[in-house]
């Protein structure tokens, strides 16, 4: 992550809600020689105290014992062109949104299975507009429980949350607002239109 301090400085309740709604990331642990990395979704626990998930058994973090873990999450990003800024000597960046989560990495006990897969799917699903929820009733027990042999339920307990909010922050207003429009207009990158509001709202202290 970024160690500008000018890209550090976003409150809590940002942080929290890209955590809470983003919904999926990428866990790191330290294999035996290498790092391991799963792409997951995950869900939040309200006070922000751990991350749930679950982990494929095949997975080879699946075959390692508890210990610590990072979950990096990543919101828009996009690459900004000096030309953009209306300014002599400047570089190309690339701007983006980040959080790491830090804590202790645990497995659960297979009965906690169900309940965290119906409440995961009930998180999701409540964000959809006109459906009527899915829940884990629609499936067959038989085929079910076949799936769920094949899964494990984890925990993350957060110790420590960092974040990066590269927007430009370092940039005349002029420049930072140059750069959205353009971004808008010609991106490349990932979510970009939602990149460019977030520039364009720098202080990110504002609501």
């Amino acid at each position: 992550m970024h160690p500008n301090p000018a890209f550090r400085d976003a409150p809590e309740w940002r942080t929290n809600h890209i955590l809470r709604y983003r919904g999926f990331g990428t866990l790191c642990v330290n294999g035996e020689s290498a790092p391991l990395l799963s792409h997951i979704p995950y869900m939040m626990t309200p006070n922000r105290e751990a991350a749930r998930f679950h982990l494929v058994r095949s997975n080879p973090i699946a075959r390692l014992p508890d210990g610590p873990a990072v979950l990096a999450v990543t919101g828009p990003d996009g690459y900004i062109s000096p030309d953009w800024y209306g300014a002599d000597d400047q570089v190309p960046t690339w701007n983006y949104v980040a959080v790491h989560a830090r804590g202790h990495l645990e497995r659960r006990p297979a009965e906690e299975l169900r309940e965290l897969l119906e409440a995961q799917s009930a998180f999701f699903e409540g964000q959809l507009e006109n459906k009527r929820p899915w829940t884990m009733d629609k499936m067959t027990p038989e085929v079910a429980e076949r799936m769920m042999r094949q899964i494990v339920p984890y925990t993350l307990h957060i110790e420590d949350v960092q974040s990066t909010w590269k927007l430009n922050q370092n940039k005349p207003d002029t420049a930072r607002l140059a750069a959205a429009d353009a971004i808008e207009e010609e991106a490349i990158g990932f979510e970009t239109d939602a990149l460019a509001e977030m520039m364009r709202r720098v202080p990110l202290t504002e609501d």
